[in-house]
């Protein structure tokens, strides 16, 4: 277990609380243990010397009792009154023997032994206690302790009377080990005897100890520091002091409760053990669930979501467990949302073009490994645009819901996939299948689609185009299959053929057109396109107030590249918007140049069909107006007749837009499409530009002269202006003013010109077009 780990420091803390806890336990019941000790021994030396003073007293009273029986002997009085020392002597030998005396002596009135039981030896000696005889004389008794040849004697005192006092009669009791240790067993203490001189020196007169232990008696300190609670007890004695110490040993006191200590420090070892396991357990209780989570979610985290987290707790752990639970829940249902969104088409519930990218790869990664083929379908619907337009977007959705049904319907193998790339278009990846086995499955789809579909009452009629591509035969790459895929479609589509397999002979400008659009991207990158202009001229006042700008690429090494040649091209690629912004920049650019010099020119720019239905042109015209400072009034952009009817309802909404800014709005290439009046009447115009085709046809063809005539007459009586570019001689532009046309536009006046020859030609128009003006009068 490491030490930095949460299940350690959890262990940690419970013992060290637990030791804590234990410890004060201890230390309380072990001081409590030492005061009832203590206190007990107190109470002992106490209570021994209540029992000493009791034997004190009783050896007094049997001392003064045996002492009067014999002063009141007669026999004993007339010996003393005779001094008849025999007799005497005899008489107190006899009374101290029957009590044991170890001292009985006869004491004149002058303070002088008469005798003792030790014979002759004393006689005429001074009493040494004469203090006692003087508290009997004055209380009737007395009863001392002394030291008597350098040994101690409890002492008493009765007068002999006859009938007046004439002696005294003492006898005493031996301070001796015999008594000391007859008060030990009685009090169960150490009884000693010590005496003390005027030096205060300690002499050991009788103990119950050990010779052993009698040495420390001198010194009360040794006692103190040797674990013993004493009691010294100071007797009434004459001479030195004599004082009785009562000892009582500590560590007897402690003995009976040295099992309770033992006990009680076992019982805490047993606690801190107990703790410790107990908290381990519960340490490895709360981290092996934490550690199951960590687990838990590090997988969540590594993207693994295929199991719950199992913690069978009911307390705050299995809430949090829980909500992990849920948390794994919700992420799935996000992450599958995403999914769903990211590689789902939401319309029709196929994948869309990203999934089957992905699967594509795969696809063909595997089919590499194993040698074997698979083929890739792409599939336009027929008509559709039609269907859209006449019967609204909500009918076009639910027609592309019921085609993606009939066309999964019609795959047969659950490795199959039916994507939906966008719009109409769809993709279908067969893998393990041929030329042969995609076409059947192409046939099947086309079938599919050829049985009615109603939609809300409407019998709606589609067909589709596919073309057909095989792997590794028509190429092994994502991109190359799919572009190939795409042609095949296209020639289906053209040819009617309902299906079209890849032949390389439809795709011969392939690595041409490829190397073309790196180039055009260098080109555009590096500014090498340049904008030419072409005047439009009053065919009213011959004036020039307007310009259509033209781009031109004069390539290094390919010499002049034709728009005709780069544009649909680009068009195809998507690429035509990076052009139209460049083409808008250097053009507006152009616009604020002439307006600084003085020079008054409108400039048109066209604008392709992919671009009028991107929401962000007229951002961006904003955004090139407000940077150069050009007023909207100066630009014209021009939309052909085809661009406008490809998706009228987006392309009408960005007019509108445009207008709305201040542009004007001109229709190119008018009567070459098939233009509906309802949707140019709800466009927000400006003019309209004549064909070419109808203008140069005009001199050969009366119905090119009459369109052109139709067209004139019906942009007038829209209110617009009327364009006829493709003027190529003065009989032409004469017939355009007749005809009423505005404007003109065509090489008998101006080849397009880059910007400073354009300048020259406008310098010498007015002498071209007094001329003109003179030709043009009537005779």
């Amino acid at each position: 277990m490491r030490l930095h780990s949460l299940r350690a420091r959890i262990a940690l803390v419970f013992v060290v609380l637990m030791l804590a806890a234990q410890a004060a336990a201890y230390v309380v019941i072990n001081s409590v243990i030492l005061k009832n000790a203590h206190e007990s021994a107190e109470q002992q030396l106490s209570v021994a010397e209540r029992v000493f003073g009791q034997v004190q007293r009783g050896n007094s009273q049997q001392l003064t009792q045996a002492a009067s029986v014999a002063a009141s002997d007669f026999g004993f009085r007339e010996a003393v009154a005779t001094h008849d020392s025999k007799t005497v002597a005899s008489a107190l030998q006899n009374h101290g023997d029957r009590i044991h005396a170890a001292v009985v002596m006869l004491v004149d009135l002058d303070g002088k032994l008469i005798a003792d039981n030790e014979g002759e030896a004393h006689e005429g000696m001074a009493f040494p206690f004469p203090h006692l005889i003087r508290a009997v004389a004055q209380k009737g008794d007395a009863s001392s302790f002394g030291i008597i040849g350098g040994k101690a004697y409890q002492l008493v005192a009765v007068p002999v009377k006859a009938p007046i006092v004439i002696a005294w009669v003492v006898m005493g009791f031996a301070i001796d080990d015999a008594l000391a240790r007859e008060m030990s067993s009685l009090t169960s203490l150490d009884v000693s005897f010590l005496t003390v001189d005027a030096r205060g020196r300690w002499d050991v007169v009788a103990s119950s100890l050990p010779d052993a232990s009698r040495a420390k008696l001198t010194d009360q300190a040794q006692l103190a520091e040797d674990g013993y609670a004493t009691r010294v007890v100071r007797l009434h004695s004459e001479g030195r002091t004599v004082v009785v110490l009562l000892e009582r040993s500590l560590k007897e006191a402690l003995a009976p409760f040295h099992r309770l200590q033992s006990t009680l420090l076992l019982i805490t070892i047993l606690g801190v053990m107990v703790s410790i396991v107990g908290s381990m357990l519960t340490a490895r209780s709360v981290t092996r669930p934490l550690a199951a989570l960590a687990r838990f979610s590090g997988r969540v985290g590594q993207g693994d979501y295929s199991g719950s987290i199992e913690v069978r707790h009911h307390d705050e752990i299995g809430e949090l467990a829980n909500a992990f639970n849920q948390m794994q829940e919700g992420i799935v249902e996000r992450e599958r949302r995403i999914t769903e969104l990211a590689y789902m088409d939401r319309l029709t519930g196929l994948p869309n073009r990203a999934l089957f990218a992905d699967r594509l790869q795969e696809a063909i990664a595997a089919a590499g490994q194993a040698h074997e083929p698979l083929s890739v379908m792409m599939m336009d619907l027929d008509r559709f645009k039609l269907v859209n337009d006449t019967l609204g977007h909500p009918i076009g959705d639910m027609l592309l819901c019921e085609v993606a049904g009939r066309l999964r319907a019609a795959l047969h193998q659950p490795t199959d996939t039916v994507a939906r790339l966008g719009g109409d278009e769809f993709a279908v990846l067969l893998p393990d299948s041929d030329l042969a086995a995609a076409r059947v499955v192409a046939a099947r789809m086309l079938r599919a689609l050829e049985e009615p579909i109603t939609i809300e009452g409407q019998l709606v009629d589609v067909g589709a185009s596919i073309g057909i591509v095989s792997f590794p035969d028509n190429g092994t790459d994502m991109n190359v299959l799919l572009r190939r895929a795409d042609i095949a479609m296209y020639v289906a589509k053209r040819a009617n053929l309902g299906h079209a397999l890849y032949d390389e002979r439809h795709d011969h400008n392939s690595a041409e057109r490829l190397s073309l659009m790196g180039e055009l991207r260098q080109a555009v990158e590096h500014d090498q396109l340049t904008l030419y202009y072409q005047p439009k001229v009053d065919l009213a006042t011959h004036r020039v107030k307007y310009v259509e700008a033209l781009v031109r690429w004069d390539h290094p090494t390919r010499g002049f590249v034709s728009p005709d040649q780069f544009i649909p091209f680009a068009e195809q690629t998507g690429y035509i918007k990076t052009i139209t912004r460049w083409v808008a920049d250097k053009a507006i650019a152009q616009c604020a140049a002439w307006q600084a010099q003085g020079i008054e020119l409108a400039v048109s720019v066209n604008v392709s069909a992919r671009e009028l239905i991107l929401s962000s042109l007229p951002d961006m015209f904003l955004g090139l107006l407000a940077k150069y400072g050009v007023s909207p009034d100066c630009i014209w952009i021009e939309i052909t007749e085809s661009a406008i009817m490809d998706d009228p309802n987006h392309a009408i909404e960005t007019l509108d837009r445009l207008h709305a800014l201040g542009i004007h709005l001109s229709i190119d290439d008018f009567g070459t499409g098939y233009s509906s009046l309802s949707y140019l009447k709800r466009m927000p115009v400006d003019e309209l530009k004549i064909d070419k085709s109808f203008v140069m046809g005009m001199a050969h063809h009366k119905d090119d002269e009459t369109i052109v005539r139709s067209t004139i007459d019906l942009g007038h009586n829209m209110g617009l202006k009327v364009v006829a570019e493709g003027v190529e001689n003065e009989a032409m532009m004469l017939r355009l003013k007749a005809l009423g046309c505005d404007l003109a536009q065509g090489y008998h006046l101006s080849r397009p010109l880059p910007p400073a020859r354009l300048l020259d030609w406008l310098a010498a128009w007015p002498a071209q077009a007094d001329v003109a003006a003179r030709s043009s009068a009537p005779v």
